[in-house]
């Protein structure tokens, strides 16, 4: 087992860490920059190391900085949380190349399932569903209207080194592609330095749906079910839930399947989600595969009992997986808790909490970082805590959390505590009848 762990990350994800490791009797080190040496994940860490001023770009994402912190502490392993350096091969081969374990996906890993348009040709080989579009990257306008013609519209444009809803276009004809297609080169290479483009088959009234999984390094996989994520807003998740509304055994049965079958075949290590797109008539796609620990893995944790950040390490460190499958055996969700103002079109609010109360209970969960006092600086993804809810049915689990959000205090700075309030009484999300179309017409 390692003796000491170094978190490259921030906030929430890195105290969640913090607090797995201090149960395993791991020592834990904290990287931070100078907007952040007042966060908890500083405090409660055994060393804490400042990187770099307050821009990711001159701290969490300076790999330098974090692999000086990691020698000059002796930490023997890494782990990067999520977002950052979480899917960055170059971070995976520099930990590998200075002696650190990187708890996380290989290099090789990383690049293989990071470029979408190679990972769905590696799940169409595996025998994975895959979303209807493009035989790799699309080399002009003229092959992009033929392959249109070919799957018929509606269609999706994409970028292949895209991510967060960016470099995304959706195009109901062939004059909407001819729009479409500069714009979307032209902000796929802004943001990613990546102009690459593929198109897929538009799925309609999709529900995004992901697959928990666990691969050790016998190459051995299972699949720990799914979450719903349908719940977003520009294609940024909201609300998360498990297991999902629409959800049948036999559907369940198939999916996991599938994402065993993703997973084994690039020998996946460590904890991932494999991702899924499922249309009107229960049929699924594969999407992408993430090889990190996602936000949401709360809520798997709450409907299996299981600690996923410590399944995390203890395949790092080579042991194998328990080799079966779980299900979920209650019904829990995850409301995302942003320092934004609903009001004003989820506008950004970063600024000092003047007063903090946290709900509590039975069945409730709270991962945060924030307290009273606490600035939130505005460099920074706006996610300041994430509320759970679990109980042993769907219905129970929203009427707990309507309780919690009712209970949930932050003043001194906008939250997104009012459209999750909202969201909990409306009877069409009671209903499980939505789509990843649902915020469209919603309206705070």
């Amino acid at each position: 087992m390692f003796n000491k762990i170094l978190i490259a990350n921030r906030g929430e994800i890195a105290l969640r860490v913090i607090r797995t490791c201090k149960e395993m009797g791991i020592a834990t080190v904290a990287v931070y920059s100078t907007a952040d040496r007042d966060s908890l994940h500083v405090r409660f860490a055994d060393e804490a190391v400042c990187i770099g001023p307050p821009s990711g770009k001159d701290s969490y994402l300076k790999i330098p900085n974090i692999i000086a912190a990691a020698e000059i502490t002796n930490a023997d392993a890494i782990h990067p949380g999520y977002g950052f350096l979480s899917e960055n091969a170059v971070f995976s081969k520099v930990c590998k190349e200075n002696g650190i374990k990187f708890i996380g996906a290989s290099p090789e890993m990383i690049d293989a399932m990071g470029d979408k348009s190679s990972a769905k040709q590696t799940m169409k080989d595996a025998g994975v569903p895959t979303i209807p579009g493009s035989d790799g990257l699309l080399e002009d306008l003229k092959q992009a209207k033929s392959t249109a013609k070919r799957i018929k519209y509606p269609v999706m444009l994409k970028a292949t080194a895209g991510g967060g809803g960016k470099g995304m276009r959706v195009c109901k004809n062939e004059e909407e592609l001819i729009d479409a297609w500069d714009k979307v080169r032209r902000e796929a290479g802004a943001a990613f330095g990546n102009d690459g483009i593929y198109m897929e088959k538009f799925v309609e009234e999709p529900r995004h749906i992901e697959i928990q999984i666990a691969g050790d390094k016998d190459g051995k996989a299972c699949h720990l079910s799914e979450r719903d994520c349908s719940i977003q807003r520009r294609h940024q998740k909201l609300v998360e839930e498990t297991p999902s509304p629409i959800m049948t055994d036999e559907l369940r049965e198939k999916m996991g399947q599938a994402a065993i079958k993703a997973a084994e075949a690039v020998s996946y290590e460590g904890v991932g989600t494999v991702e899924f797109l499922v249309d009107k008539n229960r049929d699924f796609y594969f999407m992408e595969m993430n090889t990190r620990i996602q936000v949401e893995h709360t809520i798997t944790e709450e409907v299996i009992n299981y600690d996923l950040v410590k399944e995390q390490i203890k395949l790092a460190v080579g042991e194998p997986i328990s080799g079966r499958n779980y299900y979920p055996k209650m019904h829990s969700i995850q409301c995302r808790i942003n320092a934004e103002d609903p009001q004003k079109g989820f506008a950004p609010s970063p600024g000092k909490i003047t007063a903090y109360h946290s709900p509590g209970g039975h069945g409730v969960r709270i991962d945060t970082h924030a307290y009273a006092g606490y600035v939130i600086p505005p460099y920074y993804d706006s996610m300041i805590a994430k509320l759970i809810t679990v109980a042993q049915t769907r219905e129970e689990a929203i009427t707990k959390m309507q309780r919690a959000l009712d209970e949930y205090i932050i003043e001194g700075i906008k939250t997104t505590i009012p459209f999750h309030q909202k969201l909990m009484r409306d009877e069409k999300f009671r209903s499980g009848n939505f789509t990843t179309k649902f915020l469209e017409d919603f309206e705070m």
